[in-house]
């Protein structure tokens, strides 16, 4: 077992080689990966067996145990996702603007590899495929450090792309698992600046809130997912009960599900009973205000149930007189991820998208599709909810950085 040091030592060294490769050998690289995978699922498949029997003994919730769970459709999906990295434009070498100075020099902007990229993430394996995936095609070696929960899940998808690159003639350490155990293992990481060029937190808020104290490593952070579906006065029934039951329910523990529903009054008195109903009937736990009760049997709701994470089948539910106390609500208790109106009203959508601070606002749309796979990123290294250098879902360009390229003909400063 490599330590810390060891691993992402063997990541700086390979990163300097795979900043290198061509397009060509990268995208040969990633199909190769995706026929490993698919040929190798069943290993796959009996490593997070492990994981889950371990798991489920110490009592892991359901739901955190379907973000752990892997089969051969989950498999075939991140293979697909290899498959459509690989089909997009590299990054490597755009020139982002070109021009030249009065005096004759020309300047360019060319993207280039950020070299190492520490992604520190929680249960739920297809990250380890999308982390390295990402960071492979934008020329970057990736250091994976996901949880103690899903480590034979990981170690056994990281071997098959090791030996996947291996097959194609490429280093191996162009993906690293962080093998050391313990606490501090993540603490020591965050501090590797002599090694490590960019870290993403991927998971809980405290995981997050425990990078961004710590870390000496610039970090790109993720947030966690208190979402929220709001329902305008003009909109249509149908529509937004189609909107909300999926955003909620159709899978629960991601962080673009929908935790909160909010409910123009009018079109709660018309509509809000059967809204809540079809949630009901979906084991959908409710908690709401006072105004919220009058259309179905709910658990009073508190502060927290207004700011925090469900990640189950529950969700607050408020009623508010209008778009704008609707932005107020969410700008107050959101966390900047993913936010819907569901309207038909041009202008009180026009107010919504203008006015709630998030990454990624959905009209008509449900929050479930804030996703590099659904924004055709092939994958993605998380959801940023800052505002620095990236915001949404994180692709190929968001993993790079620049260099400027200055060309003279033997130009001095006066």
């Amino acid at each position: 077992m490599k330590t810390l040091l060891e691993s992402a030592a063997a990541a700086k060294a390979a990163s300097a080689a795979v900043a290198q490769l061509t397009t060509e050998q990268k995208n040969a690289a990633l199909l190769a990966m995706a026929g490993a995978l698919e040929a190798q699922c069943a290993g796959v498949l009996a490593a997070n067996r492990a994981d889950m029997e371990r798991e489920r003994a110490k009592g892991m919730s359901e739901d955190m145990l379907d973000r752990l769970m892997l089969n051969e459709k989950r498999v075939a999906d991140m293979a697909l996702g290899l498959r459509q990295v690989a089909e997009l434009p590299d990054p490597v070498g755009e020139v982002l603007a070109d021009w030249t100075r009065p005096n004759g020099l020309r300047i360019k902007k060319v993207r280039v590899p950020m070299g190492v990229i520490g992604i520190i993430y929680e249960a739920r394996p297809n990250v380890t495929v999308d982390a390295a995936s990402l960071a492979f095609k934008a020329g970057s070696a990736i250091l994976l450090r996901g949880s103690a929960s899903a480590y034979e899940s990981n170690a056994a998808l990281v071997e098959v792309m090791r030996g996947a690159l291996e097959g194609c003639g490429i280093t191996p350490d162009a993906v690293c698992l962080v093998e050391e155990r313990g606490h501090d293992v993540v603490d020591k990481l965050l501090t590797l600046r002599e090694y490590v060029d960019l870290i993403v937190p991927r998971g809980s808020a405290r995981l997050i809130n425990n990078a961004v104290e710590k870390a000496t490593v610039p970090i790109l952070q993720t947030g966690t997912g208190n979402c929220h579906v709001y329902i305008d006065g003009s909109a249509d029934y149908a529509m937004a009960e189609a909107i909300t039951i999926n955003a909620k329910t159709q899978r629960t523990s991601v962080c673009n599900c929908a935790e909160t529903l909010i409910m123009q009054a009018d079109w709660a008195e018309k509509h809000g009973e059967a809204l809540l109903k079809a949630l009901a009937d979906k084991n959908v736990e409710l908690h709401g205000d006072e105004a919220a009760a009058k259309y179905a049997e709910m658990i009073p709701a508190t502060e927290s149930d207004w700011a925090d994470e469900y990640l189950r089948l529950a969700m607050a539910v408020k009623i508010v007189p209008g778009v704008e106390a609707a932005v107020e609500h969410i700008n107050r208790y959101g966390t900047k991820h993913t936010e819907c109106i569901v309207a038909e009203s041009a202008e009180a959508a026009g107010y919504f998208l203008n006015n709630v601070d998030a990454a990624v606002v959905d009209w008509n749309a449900s929050t479930r599709f804030t996703d590099g796979f659904e924004f055709g990123f092939g994958a993605e290294l998380g959801i940023s909810t800052q505002k620095l250098h990236a915001r949404g879902p994180m692709g190929l360009e968001e993993i790079t950085s620049y260099k400027y390229l200055v060309i003279g003909s033997g130009q001095v400063r006066p």
